[in-house]
C-alpha cells in the first residue's frame, strides 16, 4: 500500500481560512494599524454627546462654543487612550474572540511598547488640554478613573460592567454642561444612561452568540433570556425618559414641550423597533456604532427626527416665522 505524502493531501477549507487569517494578522500596515488603535469611528460618542449642552441655549456665546469644542476634543483623546489601554490589557482574551482577534494589538501587528508609547502621547496631549481649566474638567477626570477601575475590576462583574460603561456616556454629557455653566437636565441624563445600557446589553448578547463567555469573564453572569429581558426594560426606560425630557426639560419650553414630545414619539418608537430588529432578527448588535451610523433606515429616521425637532425649535424661538407660515 502506497503511503500518501502530506503534501498530496489537499488542505481543508478550515485550514485554508486559518492560513488566510494568519496572513492578514501578520501583515504590517503601520498607519492603518495606528489609526485603528484609537477607533476613530467611536469619536462620534463625544461629538454627539458633549455638544448637547448647546442645544438648550438660544444664542451661545463664543466662549461657550469654544469650551464645548475643547471638551469634545478632550473626550475624544481620553477615549482613544482608554481604548489603547484596554486593548493592551485584554490582548490575550481578545485573541479568543472571532472579531476582536483582528485588532492590531491582539493580532500582533502593533507591539505593546509601541501601543504604550501612543497611549502616553495621547495622555500628554490630554493633560495639556485639561490644564487650560482643570476645575471644569472634573467629569473627564472621573471618566478616566472609572475606566481604570473598569479595566482592573468592574469589567469582570456582571451587570456592573455595563453600568460602568454607560456612566461614561453620562459623563460626556455632564462635561458639556459643566463647560457652559448650566445644570444638566435629570431626564436627559437618565435617557443617555438607559440608551447606553440598551446598546451595551445588545453588545453583550451578541458576544454570547458569537464567542460565548471565554473572552469576557463577566459574560458568565448573562444568558440569552436575561439579555432579552434587560433589553425590554432598558428600551422602556429610554423611551419614557427621553419623551419626558422633551416635555419638561427640553429646549422647547413649557408651552411647546408637549408638542415636541408628540412629534418625537413615532420617530423614537421606530428607532427602538429598528434597533431591536437588527439585534434580535439580524443579530447585528455587536457594534452599536455600526448599527446606529451605517444602517440607512436608522440614519434616515434619525435625520427626519432631527429635522422635525430642528424646525420646531426654530419656530419656537422665532414666533414671527411661525405666524408668517400660518398667515402668509
Amino acid at each position: 500500500m502506497r503511503l500518501v505524502e502530506s503534501a498530496d493531501v489537499p488542505e481543508s477549507p478550515q485550514r485554508q481560512e486559518a492560513a488566510r487569517d494568519r496572513t492578514v494578522e501578520t501583515r504590517k500596515r503601520p498607519i492603518a494599524d495606528l489609526a485603528a488603535l484609537i477607533r476613530p469611528s467611536h469619536a462620534a460618542k463625544a461629538i454627539l454627546l458633549v455638544p448637547v449642552a448647546l442645544i438648550g441655549t438660544s444664542s451661545p456665546s463664543l466662549a461657550e462654543v469654544v469650551g464645548v469644542v475643547w471638551a469634545t476634543v478632550a473626550f475624544m483623546v481620553a477615549s482613544a487612550a482608554v481604548y489603547i489601554g484596554n486593548d493592551i490589557a485584554d490582548r490575550h482574551r481578545d485573541r479568543l474572540h472571532p472579531v476582536k482577534r483582528h485588532r492590531p494589538i491582539a493580532a500582533g501587528r502593533v507591539g505593546v511598547l509601541a501601543s504604550g508609547a501612543c497611549c502616553a502621547v495621547l495622555l500628554a496631549a490630554l493633560a495639556a488640554i485639561v490644564a487650560r481649566a482643570p476645575a471644569s474638567f472634573w467629569p473627564l477626570l472621573v471618566y478616566l478613573g472609572l475606566n481604570v477601575a473598569y479595566s482592573r475590576v468592574l469589567k469582570h462583574i456582571p451587570l456592573v460592567d455595563v453600568g460602568a460603561v454607560a456612566a461614561g456616556f453620562v459623563l460626556r454629557v455632564v462635561q458639556g454642561y459643566e463647560v457652559t455653566g448650566d445644570r444638566a437636565p435629570a431626564w436627559l441624563l437618565i435617557t443617555v444612561f438607559s440608551m447606553s445600557l440598551l446598546l451595551l446589553i445588545g453588545k453583550r448578547r451578541q458576544e454570547l452568540l458569537e464567542a460565548g463567555a471565554g473572552h469576557r469573564p463577566a459574560l458568565r453572569g448573562y444568558t440569552m433570556e436575561l439579555t432579552n429581558w434587560l433589553l425590554q426594560i432598558a428600551s422602556v426606560l429610554a423611551l419614557v425618559s427621553g419623551l419626558m425630557y422633551l416635555r419638561d426639560e427640553g429646549p422647547f419650553g413649557p408651552e411647546h414641550g408637549q408638542t415636541a414630545m408628540m412629534l418625537s414619539t413615532p420617530f423614537a418608537l421606530f428607532a427602538l423597533f429598528r434597533y431591536l430588529q437588527r439585534q434580535l432578527v439580524g443579530k447585528e448588535g455587536g457594534d452599536p456604532v455600526r448599527v446606529l451610523l451605517r444602517d440607512r433606515v436608522m440614519v434616515a429616521n434619525l435625520m427626519l427626527w432631527a429635522a422635525t425637532l430642528g424646525v420646531t425649535l426654530v419656530l419656537v424661538h422665532h414666533p414671527a416665522l411661525a405666524a408668517a407660515a400660518v398667515h402668509p
